[in-house]
């Protein structure tokens, strides 16, 4: 059976549409590099922050991992996949390439007549039987070449990658007496890749899938099917709102689908750059974060209309204006935990912020809290304080060059904090300011003599391995804040917030 579905005809429950089998390979090419155009970018960000923009124009708002191991560092990590890169670039016909020369990453491309076969975790290459071969008609022609991939951006952690699905790439001669028949026929590329391993935590759901996702599929405008192993319900489903922008057709269950689905050209594994970034140097268009944030704007803004309509709200834009607060504050959203790493006296942070002028928002997020409400909470915000861990990701709601984000770090999170989230952050234009808490701002000061060295040098314990960070650190500590001392990263947030704002209004 032929069938070519968009995923918005799934979406709404669209008729299934048929179509021709069309073998078709578009050169798309690789680009000559282009640095973006960054005072341009300020500029009109500057302009942004300013401007009360209609509901339906502006960006709407306000909705660790393994690797946490701090033996894992970034250096030559950054950039790691070039588009421009010579290795792989240019495929001929019924050739199978892969480039394995990245640390976070493998990436294998094919191009020609592909079936795949999940049966047997195989993606089949069919190039032509050459006149003279004498390959018997009861045997599947030879097999060319062999790769086996795991389609998963953690390469390099080997326990991890212990988990994830192996697939087979192989090419082989076709024989013209063994039915290779097609029950699915697309005619844009297929990009395949794992949903498994870390999976379920937002980190990991954003830096080793989502954004890399988007880093792939970018070059295909929405005209590509993705294929997933290790396929889960509840992702397709939590981010059903961004899936569309990124491709026009609903994504396949490798292993649950049995059918033979019939490609022309197909990317098997996702290219990454650093932490929750995207190198415009290394994307077709100059693309950044920020476009990658954009397209959140976009992939959210329907639900949230909803949303802003079913409680008769009205959003603004970067200025310092949510409806209902009386005399302009700038809205701080305080991402609250329970357990390890909260905030013991939190009630009494929310005071001190609301006495320098802030209008407070707790936000609690859970695994099942919609994120196109996040969105909403922290798109509407100025400000966002949070103690490390993976809810940080989060900052990704935030508007750049307009907002702050205030990271707690606990002992022992320096090196985690600074990489995951205080870098990427600046790359996005946020203002960051990374509150590292005093000995006495830790419960571990009740557990432990002051001289001991979980206290006076965690980099010793975190050398000794993951399972001491987390057990420490992560697991067994929670923060109470000095508000003295931390009162100077609130004021600081406060005056950034409020500088921003009486430039985009002089700009304006």
């Amino acid at each position: 059976m032929v069938q070519h579905q968009r995923y918005n005809q799934l979406k709404n429950g669209g008729d299934e549409e048929a179509a021709t089998l069309v073998f078709v390979w578009t050169n798309r090419g690789y680009y000559r590099r282009r640095r973006p155009k960054i005072l341009s970018f300020l500029l009109l960000s500057l302009l942004s922050c300013g401007f009360i923009l209609a509901p339906h124009f502006f960006s709407f708002s306000s909705a660790l991992s393994h690797l946490y191991f701090f033996g894992v560092q970034n250096d030559g990590l950054s950039g790691d996949l070039d588009v421009n890169a010579p290795l792989c670039s240019s495929i001929s016909n019924g050739s199978v390439c892969c480039d394995r020369s990245h640390f976070r990453s493998d990436i294998c491309f094919m191009k020609g007549d592909i079936r795949t076969h999940s049966p047997t975790s195989s993606v089949f290459l069919y190039s032509p039987k050459n006149s003279d071969d004498n390959v018997s008609s009861t045997v599947d022609g030879d097999e060319l070449q062999h790769e086996k991939i795991k389609p998963y951006t953690r390469k390099w952690e080997t326990s991890i990658m212990a988990t994830i699905d192996e697939l087979n790439l192989i090419s082989k001669r076709r024989n013209s007496d063994v039915d290779h028949s097609c029950d699915v026929i697309h005619d844009v590329p297929a990009v395949i890749f794992s949903t498994g391993g870390y999976t379920g935590n937002v980190y990991h759901e954003f830096n080793d899938g989502i954004i890399p996702l988007y880093i792939t599929s970018q070059q295909f405008n929405t005209e590509v099917v993705f294929v997933i192993l290790e396929y889960h319900d509840w992702w397709v489903m939590k981010y059903a709102d961004i899936l569309p922008h990124l491709s026009s057709y609903p994504p396949i269950d490798f292993n649950g689908d049995n059918r033979t689905h019939c490609f022309t050209e197909v990317i098997t594994g996702l290219r990454i750059h650093d932490e929750l970034t995207v190198d415009p140097i290394l994307m077709k268009n100059n693309e950044s974060i920020v476009d990658f944030r954009n397209l959140l704007d976009r992939a959210y803004r329907p639900r949230i209309t909803g949303l802003i309509r079913k409680a008769q709200e009205k959003t603004s834009g970067c200025a310092l204006a949510t409806p209902k607060r009386m005399h302009n504050e700038p809205k701080l959203v305080i991402l609250s935990r329970k357990g390890s790493r909260a905030i013991t006296n939190q009630n009494i942070l929310v005071k001190a912020a609301e006495e320098i002028g802030f209008e407070v928002h707790v936000l609690r997020p859970e695994p099942t809290t919609e994120l196109a409400k996040i969105y909403m909470e922290l798109n509407s915000s100025d400000a966002m304080i949070g103690v490390h861990g993976a809810a940080m990701t989060h900052f990704l709601f935030m508007r750049p060059r307009c907002s702050v984000f205030i990271q707690v770090i606990p002992l022992g999170t320096d090196w985690a904090a600074e990489t995951y989230y205080g870098e990427p952050a600046r790359k996005l234009g946020l203002k960051y300011i990374g509150y590292k808490i005093s000995r006495r701002e830790s419960s571990l000061v009740d557990e432990y003599d002051k001289d001991d060295p979980v206290l006076t040098d965690p980099s010793s314990l975190n050398q000794k391995g993951w399972e001491y960070t987390k057990k420490i650190y992560l697991e067994r500590q929670t923060v109470k804040l000095d508000l003295t001392r931390f009162r100077k990263s609130l004021l600081r947030a406060y005056d950034y917030i409020t500088r921003i704002h009486l430039q985009s209004q002089h700009l304006a």
